[in-house]
């Protein structure tokens, strides 16, 4: 079911989202960062992800968050559970005052056992691999991609 912009930010309003996060690492252990195109953490680099739809079970939100924000279907590549996560963010996607989202993030780890080609969609302007050290310093990487590696 399709939901009009307005009933989403209605439901942003009252409730947290339940979403993914892809804490992909490749042969070398450097990670994929997506830099956002969109609100929330728009300008800030992040590991790819995005929220799981009501009856979506959480192998399927995998499959279709990995096809669509990177071209490749990575649900089949053994991804474990790093953990739970809150992230609070001021703003919304559609950027309307008052109004801040709240994310509860169960982040996964793909450790890929070869190199893959990755697309990256409109939510980012531009797809990276980063070693861990450098994400860590970096002002352009959002906090709440930092804190998977700390």
């Amino acid at each position: 079911m399709k939901i009009d912009k307005k009933h989403v930010l209605e439901i942003i309003e009252a409730t947290p989202l339940v979403s993914i996060d892809l804490v992909i690492r490749n042969p070398s252990n450097k990670v994929l960062l997506g830099k956002r195109n969109n609100r929330p953490a728009m300008g800030y680099w992040f590991v790819p992800g995005g929220r799981i739809f009501k009856n979506e079970t959480i192998n399927q939100a995998l499959k279709r968050i990995s096809e669509v924000e990177l071209g490749q279907d990575l649900s089949t590549k053994a991804p474990s559970l790093l953990g739970a996560y809150d992230h609070i963010y001021e703003d919304n996607f559609l950027n309307v005052k008052g109004i801040n989202t709240h994310y509860v993030v169960l982040a996964f780890v793909i450790a890929l056992q070869q190199e893959i080609e990755v697309k990256s969609d409109e939510q980012h302007i531009e797809l990276k691999w980063w070693e861990i050290d450098k994400l860590l310093q970096d002002q352009t990487v959002h906090q709440n991609t930092k804190v998977y590696f700390r």
